[in-house]
Order: C-alpha cells, then structure tokens, then sequence
C-alpha cells in the first residue's frame, strides 16, 4: 500500500523543483497557482536564488511546497495514487492539499499566511534548531532539562534521531554536550526555534487568518504530525495547526502508525530525501524512494509498477 510523505523546511536547495516544472505541464502548473497568490515568480526563485535567500522562512515553506506538489502532480500524471498521506511540520499543508482538503490554491495562500507570520515571530524570537544523532529521544529530553536556557526536544524523527530547538546560546550548549559524548548534533538551515515555545507570536497571529479557510474532510487517510496518529476530528481545524506551529512533530510514531495500517512504500514528495532515510531507520521491510527530480521520479514508478 502506498503512502505518501510530504517534506518539511530545512530540505530546500538552489534549483529546486525546477526539472520537474520543465519537464511536465502539472507540475508548471503548481509553481504557476504559487506564483499567482504570493505576487512573484516562485519556479525562476527557486531557479536562480542563492542558499541564504531560499532559507528565508517567506521563500521556503512556499517554496518546498510547491516542490512537494509538483512531484505529486507527476506521480499522479503516471496513474500512482496512494491511501494516505502525512507530512513533516510545513509538509503537513502538502498533505492536506494531496487529500483534498485544501484547494491548491488554499494552500498556498494559507502557507503564506503561515510563512508571514513565522518569519515576523523569527525576526524578534530568534532561535534555532540542531538535530542530534545516535542518541535517543530519552537522554535527549534530559540533557536539554539540564542546559541553562530554553531548549527542548521538539522534532522525534526516528528512534536515533531528535530534533532540539530554543535559545541559540542553549542549543548550541545541547550540541556540544552530545559532541562530547560522541554523538551528532547538525545545525538545521532553519530561521527560529520552529515548534517550541518561542513561536507562541506566529501561532496567535496565523490562528486568526486561519479561521477565514474552509477545510474538508480528507478524500484519504490523513495522519497528524500533533497526534501521531490518523486524524479523524475535523472540527477546529484552524486551532490544531496554530497548536502545530509551537507543538513537538511525532513523526516516529506517525510512520508506525501508518505502517501499521498496511503502509508498505512511502514516496517522500520535495526536495531532498530527509524523509526517506528516516523511513529507513525506523520502519523494516518497507520501501522508500524520493521524488524531486525526472532520475528520482523514474526510480520510483519502476518501483511503483
């Protein structure tokens, strides 16, 4: 059974989306609708914009998504369709578009609504995010309870992997604690201290925004980065993602959740493939491929078909 993954900020790159929009007609399409609701042109960003200008927050999360779609829009001109889909952190809102509950369009006016407010909170907050490796989630949570400062586990990616984010002087202390200990800390190309508490401004300020939209209810199984689980409460759809912006992504248990329910290929849709390997490390006996590119895309409609 096919599941697809939508992935988060910190994977774009310089170029970007660009072969995919160059090649098919629906993918040329995704980076067009973007283009139209932020008043810029979105593909010739990504084709010619340097790494520093592609991490700003109001270029990324737009900019990853309509990369997102756009191998989605591939896969889908290709006839390889799937029951469920998740996202990580900002690949959330690729999801919702992928199950229908968000008109393209919608989404990305509701990602640049999101994308403003995170980028005006990262400007006075500031902040980062490390990711640490070879360590689990456990010793991760007690080593950020014992740093001076704010920091906190807020990203579970897989049993060896946890994301910390907060004060840049506390993170920066976490990471060189685990480097003493042998273990992996890597900065993440990143704004702010996404998903912790120094959010709270954006998450007010996208909340009221986010009432304006009308969600539907998802055409396949949707699962909650909030929950780890399959999201069936669809009441307050607005609170839960103003909740997303400064709430731990549960994405180990989210991919367990999934496998369990007969999950056995993930298609990780945007640039890099972060989430595949993170498939890789969590789950067995499942397929992972990406698709960011025409080589990436031909990989896995052999491995679909």
């Amino acid at each position: 059974m096919n599941a697809f993954l939508f992935s988060g900020q910190g994977s774009q790159y310089p170029g970007m989306g660009v072969e995919l929009a160059d090649a098919s007609p629906a993918a040329k399409d995704v980076f067009d609708t973007a283009s139209g609701v932020l008043g810029f042109d979105l593909l010739e960003k990504c084709r010619s914009a340097s790494a520093e200008e592609l991490a700003a927050t109001e270029v990324a999360q737009p900019a990853i998504m309509a990369t997102s779609l756009a191998a989605l829009a591939c896969l889908t001109e290709a006839g390889i369709s799937c029951s469920m889909a998740a996202g990580h952190s900002l690949g959330e809102y690729a999801a919702m578009v992928a199950c229908g509950m968000l008109s393209m369009e919608e989404g990305f006016e509701l990602i640049k609504l999101r994308a403003a407010a995170m980028g005006r909170c990262a400007a006075s907050a500031g902040g980062s995010m490390a990711a640490i490796i070879g360590s689990d989630e456990e010793t991760v949570a007690a080593v950020c309870a014992e740093t001076a400062g704010y920091v906190a586990p807020v990203n579970f990616n897989s049993p060896a992997q946890t994301v910390v984010a907060g004060e840049k002087e506390a993170v920066a202390a976490v990471a060189a604690k685990f480097s003493e200990m042998g273990k992996r800390a890597i900065p993440l190309a990143v704004a702010a201290a996404f998903h912790s508490k120094l959010m709270q401004p954006a998450a007010d300020e996208f909340l009221q925004g986010a009432k304006k939209f009308a969600f539907r209810k998802p055409e396949m199984d949707f699962y909650s980065n909030l929950s780890g689980e399959k999201l069936t409460d669809f009441s307050d759809i607005p609170e839960r993602l103003a909740k997303h912006i400064v709430s731990p992504v549960l994405f180990t248990k989210e991919l367990a959740a999934m496998h369990a329910a007969g999950a056995d290929t993930f298609l990780e849709c945007g640039p890099g493939k972060v989430l595949t390997g993170l498939v890789k490390k969590t789950l067995k006996d499942v397929t992972a491929l990406n698709v960011e590119n025409q080589k990436s895309l031909d990989k896995a409609l052999d491995a679909c078909r």
